[in-house]
């Protein structure tokens, strides 16, 4: 009976070591293959990094914004109207179906990371943090022909040149990779690089933060109208700075920025913010870097600079671009400025604003068309000619600029 129950131990210690070393083969196999199908995936079709990085923050900020819906009971958002708000802010598409004062105060905040995370900024530094992740790994197997330069916002592919990529090293010093055939990246340059655009990104949101809250302290009827609709000041300055800079178009109030139409400080304040977080972003980046470069002195600035458009990096561009890209966005700004004040001078919408504030007004709105959304006016009140306007500059891409040293 005992040599019997031995025996049986034994067997199912047997049989438990081999089914343990089965299964440890076997999930180690999974993982594996799981671990290079994404790669496989992400190498030959970027899109997908794409869809899935803005799904997953849809629905996660669909569930919070769920969550937080049910806890407060005065609150009957239906399920498909918050998902729509949640894809909306994570996309910043500023569309919306429901009024926006519907939410509470922690479902804005919800949407206020949302447009955070979905911004253009913030997904080109998770599109560097790809490009580095690219870096090591090519280090480590060190039998690719290429680099793949993998950025959320803007996929660009820089291939190795094959002469110059052997294939007998077995180990290769990323510090000797300069650039030497305008293909090579060094790693160092997009941690840096990474650095320098989530340092902008912070400067541009808290900043932005700071200005509008420090407006609202300061002029009592901008305190006044936020106090009548029950929004906090803090609130209300960090969402809509977000907003701003995202160019998403949402405000924490259901009349957008027509109930401050007559404050032109503020708007002037957010003017700006609008233009640093999208069709201004690469040229006030690349100050950034030339700033950095003089305070500090560092080479690696100045290779930056010197090869911007070898890094693969779109938003970085050379100086000549960028300042063909400034003249671009200023001149279709005064254009639709002096348009929109042709065509809307003596409108209704307009009718209770002085000359200041309709001039501040048309750049306002000017500004917007490319591509943020927030509006002064009543879009149905304005004239058909300025709809059809606004339709064709919503058009054009962020990066598109005239080179007027060919002209």
């Amino acid at each position: 009976m005992n040599n019997s129950l031995v025996v049986y131990l034994k067997s199912l210690q047997t049989f438990c070591a081999f089914a343990s070393t089965k299964f440890s083969s076997f999930a180690k196999s999974a993982w594996q293959s799981m671990k290079y199908s994404c790669r496989f995936i992400c190498q030959t079709n970027p899109l997908f990094i794409q869809v899935t990085y803005f799904t997953l923050i849809s629905f996660a900020g669909y569930e919070a914004l769920k969550v937080l819906n049910s806890q407060d009971k005065s609150n009957t958002l239906k399920n498909l109207d918050v998902l729509f708000t949640s894809v909306s802010a994570s996309t910043v598409s500023s569309m919306a179906t429901v009024e926006m004062e519907e939410f509470s105060s922690k479902q804005l905040w919800v949407l206020a990371i949302l447009m955070l995370i979905g911004s253009e900024v913030f997904t080109s530094v998770l599109g560097l943090h790809f490009m580095r992740a690219k870096f090591n790994k090519e280090n480590s197997l060190n039998t690719r022909d290429h680099i793949s330069h993998i950025d959320i916002e803007s996929i660009n592919v820089a291939n190795f040149d094959p002469n110059t990529s052997h294939g007998t090293k077995d180990a290769v010093s990323f510090s000797e990779i300069r650039l030497a055939n305008k293909q090579h990246v060094d790693p160092k340059t997009t941690v840096l690089l990474g650095t320098a655009v989530t340092v902008y990104l912070l400067i541009t949101n808290l900043g932005s933060s700071l200005l509008i809250y420090l407006y609202l302290k300061l002029v009592p009827d901008a305190q006044e109208v936020l106090k009548r609709k029950g929004v906090g000041l803090f609130l209300f300055s960090v969402f809509t700075a977000i907003s701003s800079v995202a160019n998403c178009g949402f405000t924490p109030v259901n009349e957008n920025m027509v109930i401050f139409q007559k404050n032109s400080g503020l708007l002037l304040l957010i003017i700006p913010q609008m233009l640093v977080g999208n069709t201004l972003f690469a040229p006030c980046l690349r100050f950034m870097v030339w700033s950095l470069q003089k305070i500090t002195g560092k080479q690696e600035w100045c290779y930056i600079l010197e090869h911007a458009n070898a890094i693969g990096y779109r938003h970085l561009m050379s100086t000549r671009k960028c300042a063909c890209l400034i003249l671009t966005v200023v001149g279709f700004i005064i254009l639709q400025t002096i348009l929109f004040c042709a065509l809307e001078w003596s409108s209704e919408a307009l009718q209770e604003m002085s000359s200041y504030q309709k001039i501040v007004g048309a750049l306002f709105q000017s500004t917007n068309a490319r591509h943020a959304g927030e509006t002064i006016v009543d879009l149905s009140s304005i004239s058909s000619a300025i709809i059809v306007l606004y339709i064709v500059m919503i058009q054009v891409p962020s990066w598109l600029h005239i080179n007027f040293h060919q002209l």
